[in-house]
């Protein structure tokens, strides 16, 4: 007889393969019945869930301190002795229950995702997709480490930030130039790392029976919606309808800051000479903002995002050998979510946390379903659920107590506005060119030619700024996209939830409190939906075409020019 596994999650962390073991032997080999299956899946449930938790608690650790060399071993020790171990025995456990042929209630979809993980589940694999992460890992090293030297101060490249929005021009210019000759430093190292990332992934793919790497990832990212041919139609959208919109902004700006060409390093400074937005200056008062903002638009949200404040469960201030971006991550055992980010002192600290506060409240409006694969949420509508929630919150920027007067909480939500129709093209760039290196893979192994395919994409959506006598930073941007890197093909989710998001924005704009109704119903659905029918829930549609796309570039366009009050 076994003993109950920990109650604690914390306990579990040292456990060894021998001690885990046993208890995915008892899984595999208990009978059930259909009058028996929700306890063998619960039981199923609580063991992957401290599994999966372990694994987030150490990736948290590797990247809140990149040179933090005892997380590091302790993380690929993980991915040595445990990891291959328990994706085995998760793939045993997923072949018994396909062969009992029974579908527990709400199960359907998770059966089905079930079903394509075990059709491409590979032995060989283990060790590569273990080398992987471990190769992932090494390119948050190599940005971490990144630092520059500005006025006699150390810097990292996002505590440079700020100075993109200094007035003087020269000024900008000198931050930004030097900011891209510290990243071309690394250019090599990148490159060496993708010399061992292709092969590896295209290994994968072969293992597998699949022609091509984008075949493999398709399935592993349980895609059923959608497929390649639509993303080039919603490529194609952006063209028709995103591109113009943006260089519709672009001349703007251009004309606004009375320059001949607008360079990289004039995009983020205000256009009308008023100072940068500052909308705190301690990180306390970030979460004061925020938690305020989080309980306007809904009292549970705001609840929700002070049990993370109470339990810290929130990592935002940048620092020196802090990983890069920002990311929420879910202790699922714990039923907790985690906030990871590198906060600045800019506005858009704010977006983010905004951003990753509706992926928390994914994790909170899920943890009423029973079974672990009921909250395995498409990614696509993950960023609905973070996207929608930065435009929810928009109306209370500027509330009393808040981070801004009400015309500078107008400029800030105008300037949102801006950057997400920006943001379709360059999304655009991002997924053009993934899908380009793993349809040419020896093309694509060459250094120069991806830095080709990319230029070459970045002139046909980036319209609007002069890169002029800056060709190699402009070819190497694909190196300073961590997703192009670590996480293959996942980032044309941002594009459709965005404009899933912003059809939840719609919606408030007519009804505020129905919107946050069908936001919340959405979330708590998690996985035990297809994707469709979760925009279904939320109020929106997934659509790929020009049409839609162009009817809320119009009601965005409409509402910067008209800049209403919020």
């Amino acid at each position: 007889m076994l003993a109950p596994l920990p109650q604690q999650p914390v306990e579990f962390m040292r456990w060894s393969w021998a001690e885990i073991e046993p208890y995915y032997a008892e899984l595999i080999e208990r009978p059930f019945s259909a009058t028996s299956i929700s306890g063998w899946l619960a039981d199923w449930t609580r063991l992957a869930e401290l599994v999966y938790e372990r694994f987030q608690r150490l990736y948290v650790a590797i990247t809140v301190d990149t040179t933090d060399v005892a997380s590091k071993q302790e993380y690929d020790s993980f991915l040595d002795r445990i990891y291959p171990n328990a994706q085995t025995a998760e793939q045993k456990l997923k072949e018994t229950l396909l062969a009992s042929g029974l579908e527990p209630a709400g199960f359907d979809v998770p059966l089905r995702n079930l079903r394509l993980e075990a059709e491409i589940f590979r032995q060989e694999n283990l060790p590569l997709l273990t080398e992987e992460l471990k190769l992932n890992a090494e390119y948050d090293q190599i940005i971490g480490a990144q630092t520059v030297n500005w006025e006699g101060k150390e810097l990292t490249l996002p505590q440079l930030r700020p100075v993109a929005q200094d007035h003087d021009r020269a000024v900008r210019e000198r931050a930004w130039r030097l900011a891209a000759e510290r990243q071309l430093a690394d250019r090599r190292a990148i490159d060496d790392l993708w010399g061992k990332l292709l092969p590896l992934r295209d290994q994968l793919a072969h293992n597998a029976g699949l022609s091509s790497y984008r075949d493999y990832r398709w399935k592993q990212m349980l895609r059923f919606d959608y497929n390649p041919q639509d993303c080039t139609r919603f490529h194609r959208a952006i063209e028709l309808a995103a591109v113009p919109a943006a260089f519709r902004l672009y001349e703007g700006r251009r004309q606004k800051l009375g320059v001949e060409t607008l360079r990289p390093w004039d995009l983020e400074v205000d256009a009308l000479g008023r100072p940068p937005l500052k909308p705190y200056t301690q990180i306390d008062q970030l979460e004061d903002g925020v938690s305020a903002i989080f309980h306007q638009v809904d009292p549970q949200l705001g609840e929700y995002f002070d049990t993370m404040r109470q339990e810290g469960l929130l990592d935002l201030e940048n620092r020196k050998g802090k990983a890069p971006g920002g990311y929420c991550t879910e202790f699922v055992a714990s039923k907790r979510p985690f906030i990871f980010m590198n906060a600045v002192g800019l506005h858009d600290d704010v977006q983010t946390l905004l951003h990753e506060g509706g992926h928390a409240f994914h994790v909170f409006e899920t943890n009423a379903l029973p079974y672990i694969q009921q909250k395995q949420v498409s990614l696509e509508f993950a960023e609905v659920a973070s996207m929608g929630m930065e435009l929810l919150a928009s109306p209370y920027l500027s509330m009393a107590g808040g981070f801004y007067t009400p015309p500078d909480a107008t400029r800030a939500f105008t300037t949102n506005l801006e950057e997400i129709i920006r943001f379709w093209p360059y999304m655009a760039v991002v997924d053009a060119f993934q899908h380009w290196v793993y349809e040419h893979p020896q093309a694509a192994i060459q250094p120069a030619s991806r830095d080709a395919r990319w230029s070459e994409l970045w002139d046909r959506f980036m319209t609007g700024v002069d890169w002029s006598g800056l060709e190699d930073e402009k070819a190497t941007g694909w190196q300073r996209k961590p997703h192009i890197t670590q996480v293959p093909f996942y980032y044309i989710e941002y594009g459709l939830a965005q404009l899933g998001a912003l059809q939840v924005w719609r919606n408030a704009l007519k009804d505020k409190a129905g919107a946050v109704r069908a936001y919340r119903r959405a979330l708590a659905l998690g996985g035990t939906v297809g994707l469709s029918d979760l925009y279904f829930a939320a109020g929106a549609r997934l659509v790929f075409d020009v049409e839609p796309l162009q009817e809320i570039i119009d009601l965005m366009e409409n509402a910067i020019a008209t800049q209403p009050l919020l």
